[in-house]
């Protein structure tokens, strides 16, 4: 018969398998994406991978399309999701998507990595996410990027917890929005992880099943906030008992879109209806009966098609 250590370390957190944390707060993390689909990619567009932040050794995936050449296309940023404790540029899922994004906008893509909880705890992700845009006021001599891309049409982007990420750039580049020859255009949260102390509607009533349910949203909140905090923290909820007042702030124009299923939709789409209370210049696309991350899921079903009908009309409306 087998006999156990009582001194072995024990399993306490486990997201999807990738990342393990264990009673003696020791950290495990597998290779393996969560998601393990199959890459499309049809050779239209080119993409590499570039160091951005040497301090920290952090990349970033520059998604170049074909160009004739007449017209430069804008910069849409992609910051991917994971709860800030997984996730990957390299992951085939984000990677697939921005596959469609380039193609199907037409833009060129920059989905940058940024470090994960709970080894690095927020603000870690929020840092390297600015370090990114501070990057990209460099990025012209990128010869490549230099021939094809209008650095005056930048739109910063985040799926999930990268749409936290997008907010909180939002905030802290204010109406600047300016980085060397890049100007920020728009932000775009796509289902955005936002959280609270007390459940919303959609939180409460999640099944256990669903692809984010509250069980593994609450493990992100404690794995990657700082310690001590709890989901009221700034942040977690912009607009919880501790958070600063967004109305003095000027903002750059945002798209919020939501999910019908997913277990964030009432968080976000409250997000989105303060903004607008607040005189900021918000719209919210809500897909019904969607669930989290739809597009990544299928980047070509009917609906993620429906969605870049979306993004092409924000980003026409403010290209200035």
């Amino acid at each position: 018969m087998e006999s156990t250590n009582p001194d072995r370390p024990i399993e306490i957190e486990n997201c999807r398998d990738v990342l393990r944390v264990y009673s003696d707060g020791s950290i495990s993390r597998s290779a393996r994406p969560s998601f393990n689909v199959p890459v499309s990619d049809d050779g239209s567009v080119h993409h590499k991978d570039l160091l951005f932040d040497p301090s920290h050794d952090l990349r970033l995936r520059l998604y170049l399309p074909q160009s004739d050449g007449q017209k430069k296309l804008p910069i849409f940023y992609y910051f991917h999701g994971g709860g800030f404790c997984i996730g990957s540029r390299e992951w085939p899922n984000f990677h697939n998507y921005c596959l469609r994004l380039a193609s199907a906008l037409p833009a060129v893509v920059v989905a940058p990595d940024y470090r994960l909880a709970p080894e690095h705890r927020l603000p870690a992700a929020f840092d390297d996410a600015f370090a990114s845009l501070e990057w990209l006021g460099t990025a012209a001599a990128e010869e490549e990027m230099g021939e094809v891309a209008d650095f005056g049409r930048v739109f910063v982007s985040g799926d999930s917890a990268g749409g936290s990420i997008a907010h909180h750039l939002a905030v802290r580049v204010g109406g600047r929005g300016v980085f060397g020859a890049a100007r920020i255009r728009g932000f775009v949260l796509l289902m955005p992880f936002f959280g609270g102390e007390t459940h919303s509607v959609s939180e409460a009533e999640c099944p256990v099943d669903a692809f984010l349910n509250l069980q593994l949203n609450n493990r992100y909140w404690r794995l990657s906030l700082p310690l001590g905090a709890t989901r009221d923290h700034p942040y977690s909820n912009p607009f919880g008992p501790e958070s600063p007042s967004l109305e003095p702030l000027e903002l750059a124009p945002m798209l919020v879109v939501v999910g019908g299923r997913d277990l964030l939709r009432d968080r976000a789409a409250d997000y989105s209806k303060k903004l607008k209370e607040l005189g900021k210049e918000t719209e919210l696309a809500d897909f019904d009966g969607m669930q989290h991350g739809f597009f990544t899921i299928d980047p070509c079903s009917a609906q993620a098609e429906e969605l870049m009908r979306v993004l092409r009309g924000f980003i026409a409306k403010h290209a200035g």
